[in-house]
């Protein structure tokens, strides 16, 4: 088992590692998805989440163990590059790798269990969600943040982004869900449009973002809310596609 734990964490390397040994018999179970697993564990004190990722395929077992790091691995790294950058994710613990000679098997990624009031998802489902469009905006102005600091979030989806409330009117946004990112010195245009179109193709939010990322930004609102209305009906258009395509191998139900 190959294993970094961040520094601040050190003294309490035997607690840690005890936990990733009894992942599958202790725990309380978070998200049990069909790809990964989540779970929370006490760590002397602190509430911690592990993420136990899905046994690659025998492909990417050999491809994970000589050509590309783990996901777990990433998720490490660039959450503190991340923290580095002064963006907000939760705290980085410490991944695991369990290695054969040949192939990756499991790994796993601990980080600090974060207790927020909704995810971007809410935003889309709930209209009235209260303060709805402040919020709306002051992630916009997270999202333009990001991408003058070069990062590119590449599963820019409505669960990734967790959003706390820390005053009156006042909100913080954490990535999570990290193993997929690019770091870039400059972004353009399209880029960043790109990255911000696969959150939603709803009307009524993306006239709001875009109206601030405009501002943000420099350009006309019209230019900003047409390439972001094309860019989210390509996405929106490629997910179903893959949907149905899925649906037809039986590899959906619904």
């Amino acid at each position: 088992m190959n294993k970094v734990i961040h520094p601040e964490f050190l003294h309490q390397a035997e607690e840690i590692n005890q936990i990733i040994e009894n992942f599958s018999a202790t725990g309380t179970m978070f998200a049990d998805g069909a790809r990964n697993k989540i779970k929370l564990f006490e760590l002397v004190g602190l509430t911690v989440n592990v993420k136990s990722f899905k046994i690659p395929n025998f492909i990417n077992k050999i491809v994970y163990r000589t050509f590309r790091k783990s996901k777990a691995r990433r998720s490490y790294e660039f959450a503190n590059i991340l923290l580095a950058k002064g963006i907000g994710t939760p705290q980085p613990i410490a991944y695991f790798e369990n290695f054969t000679a040949f192939s990756l098997q499991d790994s796993y990624y601990m980080s600090a269990q974060m207790e927020t009031e909704l995810t971007f998802r809410q935003l889309i489902e709930i209209p009235n969600y209260p303060d709805h469009e402040n919020i709306l905006r002051q992630f916009t102005r997270f999202t333009f943040e990001l991408h003058e600091k070069g990062v590119e979030f590449l599963d820019n989806t409505p669960g990734n982004t967790l959003i706390k409330k820390t005053g009156e009117g006042q909100y913080a946004f954490f990535l999570v869900d990290l193993n997929r990112m690019k770091f870039h010195t400059h972004m353009s245009f399209k880029q960043r449009i790109e990255n911000m179109a696969k959150l939603t193709p709803e009307t009524r939010l993306i006239t709001v973002m875009c109206d601030e990322y405009a501002k943000l930004y420099g350009k006309p609102y019209d230019e900003v809310l047409a390439l972001m209305v094309n860019r989210t009906q390509y996405f929106s258009n490629r997910f179903h596609r893959k949907r149905a395509i899925k649906r037809k191998l039986g590899l959906r139900k619904n």
